[in-house]
């Protein structure tokens, strides 16, 4: 998708047109498949890098585009989000001090989006899977960068679902909701990185990528939280295919494929099978000007670009993903991961890739032909399963049962190193970085339990709201400095006077709520106060508004509560207020009413509520 110029499949023709082309890329491929016409004997490794922009707040920044305008570096590009950007590094040939360099590239190219972003605003770069201070008002279709493919790609999948996206993820937490855009998938942000790889090992190269995707991913999970829940080790993953799942009820039933997904099977055959199984199983959404044919370039001695193909996998979202390239036209097949997430800091990303990349060179001889030794479901159990738990998980290994830790450490770290060696990659470097792996199963630390016992320790003094500002503040330090995460000490709660949400109403409301329904008894209404020593209670109708409050003093004015329901006596002409609200604001409103609790609206949900109790509760 990384063409301006697509256009939506709006009729007969015009998919007939684009599926053309696409079979046509399929024979060129297959032509060059069964002629090797491609670069061998050299590996190489690449990475994307994505960012979140913050502002001095903390909060997600929608300046993407004036940033990359201060950039002005094509290494750069923009991202589905207003809030994200994109650096592609320059590939570099696997040998000798490959990831230093690697790490020293990155470190430019972030520093030069933290220059650009530090002039716009006070703007901030933050490398993490899902930033934790994302609401769910900054997830809204005018926060879309607003380009053709992007807009093209929102309608064209609005309009094949039929209705609303729905994202539905349960873990210690549960999040429950429905959303206008395609948006949601910009709330993960990952480090892709590029193994280039000869055709004679492709398939037993891409085979592995997939055996091994869970007890890689186990050591370097990154994302647990989304709108402040506590979901999975690595939520990413059920975000990114839910948030742009196309597949009605129907769908549902005779198992046709999320357009992002983990796969099917193993290759057996030839390459190939890849790109046909995509041709077959998902329509196409968008389409082109196409000003070539790629079986006439073979022809004439041209590697085509196979734009169709292109186009139509810039559609589907595979966590590992056969790629193919063209370059001073010499055509390349690469295998690219994308379940690695951003962050926690520079260092642990290189570290990541080196790992991932080790245990890639380092498969076993009796590991080709995987199909023979394990079965594919173990391997997408395997996947899902660290996704939910991380360091945690106990897999499935080749039909014996083994922790993650274990794995990682008795198995694949020292599988990683002799791949490593083997390559000729600097033994200095192969130490350094593959011991932040072992250092964070040493010391039980990833990403996402930083995070996790981080904001719960933060949750015992501050809000919800304020721990995830917290958090991202922590990160940000820390991230400055480029220490890996099995140093960083767990987040604490510290006075923020310099930062403009200081004074908002989310760092000091009450979160931990209690509410009744219209048509609920009063007597239920005066046990809850009773019970949970609370002196409000917001009343909402059977849509879950607020529409009244009561308070324990309009209770103790009635006679009897019997025979009354919350309806009879909340007060239905109320003010509320909003989590971005200066305190000092709020505090006035409720004066000026002379009202001793202000509920808390955000995006039209109650979120939480300020009372006389929480305001004095405010250091002098």
């Amino acid at each position: 998708m990384g063409s301006q110029s697509v256009k939506p499949i709006r009729n007969k023709f015009q998919r007939q047109q684009f599926v053309n082309h696409l079979l046509n890329d399929i024979q060129a491929l297959e032509i060059m498949i069964k002629t090797n016409a491609f670069e061998k004997g050299i590996r190489r490794v690449g990475a994307e890098q994505e960012f979140c922009i913050v502002d001095d707040a903390y909060r997600p920044s929608f300046n993407a585009l004036e940033i990359l305008d201060k950039i002005d570096d094509s290494h750069f590009t923009t991202e589905l989000g207003l809030f994200n950007i994109e650096a592609n590094l320059d590939p570099l040939v696997l040998k000798g001090k490959c990831f230093s360099q690697l790490e020293e590239d990155l470190t430019a190219l972030v520093n030069k989006a933290k220059e650009a972003a530090s002039d716009t605003f006070n703007n901030k770069i933050i490398l993490t899977g899902i930033l934790p201070t994302f609401k769910r008002k900054d997830l809204v279709f005018e926060n879309m960068t607003p380009f053709q493919r992007y807009k093209t790609l929102n309608s064209v999948m609005k309009k094949v679902r039929g209705n609303d996206f729905r994202v539905k993820v349960r873990g210690v937490d549960e999040l429950i909701l429905d959303h206008e855009s395609i948006l949601f998938e910009a709330c993960n942000t990952s480090f892709q990185v590029h193994l280039q790889v000869d055709l004679d090992n492709i398939v037993d190269q891409y085979n592995w990528s997939q055996a091994i995707a869970g007890p890689v991913l186990s050591v370097m999970t990154n994302s647990p939280m989304l709108l402040g829940r506590e979901l999975w080790s690595e939520t990413r993953i059920a975000l990114f295919q839910q948030s742009i799942d196309l597949r009605s009820k129907s769908h549902l039933l005779r198992e046709q494929k999320a357009r992002v997904s983990f796969g099917s099977d193993w290759v057996k055959d030839s390459i190939i099978d890849v790109f046909t199984d995509d041709v077959a199983r998902y329509q196409p959404l968008v389409t082109s000007e196409f000003d070539s044919n790629p079986l006439e370039e073979l022809q004439s001695g041209i590697k085509p670009d196979l734009k169709a193909i292109g186009l139509h996998n810039g559609t589907l979202y595979k966590w590992n993903r056969v790629c193919y390239g063209v370059h001073k036209n010499i055509a390349h097949l690469r295998i690219e991961n994308r379940y690695i997430p951003s962050g926690p800091s520079i260092k642990d990303e290189i570290a990541n890739a080196m790992f991932w990349i080790g245990v890639m060179l380092g498969m076993p001889d009796d590991c080709k032909s995987i199909w023979k030794r394990m079965a594919f479901k173990d391997a997408k159990g395997n996947f899902i399963k660290s996704a939910r738990t991380g360091l945690d998980t106990y897999f499935n290994w080749f039909g014996k049962g083994i922790s993650a830790r274990k794995l990682a450490k008795k198995v694949l770290i020292p599988m990683a190193r002799k791949g490593l060696l083997d390559t000729e990659i600097d033994e200095k470097d192969i130490d350094y970085y593959l011991n932040i792996i072992t250092e964070r199963i040493d010391k039980d630390i990833t990403g996402s339990k930083w995070l996790v016992r981080s904001s719960r320790n933060l949750q015992e003094s501050v809000s919800r709201a304020e721990a995830n500002i917290l958090l991202t503040h922590h990160m940000h330090n820390y991230q400055e400095k480029n220490i890996p995460v099995s140093k960083w000490d767990i987040a604490e709660s510290i006075e923020r006077e310099h930062a403009r949400s200081s004074n908002k109403v989310h760092k000091v409301m009450t979160t931990e709520l209690f509410t009744v329904n219209e048509h609920d008894s009063i007597r239920l209404v005066k046990h809850i106060m009773t019970w949970k020593q609370i002196h409000h209670i917001p009343v909402l109708d059977s849509d879950n508004k607020v529409v009244g409050i009561i308070s324990d003093a309009d209770i103790e004015r009635l006679y009897t509560v019997e025979n009354h329901s919350a309806s009879d006596l909340m007060t239905n002409n109320i003010k509320v207020g909003h989590p971005d609200m200066y305190i000092e604001e709020a505090k006035s409103l409720m004066l000026e009413h002379q009202i001793h609790c202000l509920p808390i609206i955000d995006n039209e949900e109650l979120v939480g509520i300020l009372t006389k109790t929480d305001l004095n509760k405010i250091k002098a």
